[in-house]
């Protein structure tokens, strides 16, 4: 399960620095996934990472905060589709709107806890 949650990990932080790099690519990825099937893909994902997370925890750098952030991604992943498409819709036009500084500042944290996470579950 470390491999799994390694390679979700730096996918997320990929993901995540492409929005540092180029943040008109990011919004238009993330427009794609806009969808009640891309909602339900995206809430999978996040399961999957969460469940990865927990059962990497005990091997980790640091087990009780990896086992809580797996818990975390879990919930998120499971209510995000309850969110509903428009609502999604509507946060990512708001959150669009606040300009490529806002959304670099944004993506460079999602990276950098991407990151970190490789890191800690790292063997």
């Amino acid at each position: 399960m470390t491999v799994v949650a390694l390679i979700l990990c730096l996918f997320a932080a990929g993901v995540a620095a492409l929005g540092v790099v180029s943040p008109p690519r990011l919004l238009a990825l993330l427009r794609k996934t806009q969808t009640l099937s891309g909602l339900y893909l995206l809430g999978a994902l996040r399961v999957v990472l969460g469940v990865a997370l927990i059962f990497s925890a005990p091997a980790s750098r640091v087990p009780g905060l990896i086992a809580i952030v797996g818990g975390i991604i879990i919930i998120k992943g499971v209510t995000l589709p309850l969110i509903g498409v428009e609502r999604v819709r509507r946060l990512l036009d708001w959150w669009s709107a606040k300009g490529s500084v806002f959304l670099r500042g944004w993506a460079l944290l999602a990276a950098a806890i991407g990151l970190w996470l490789a890191y800690a579950i790292a063997p």
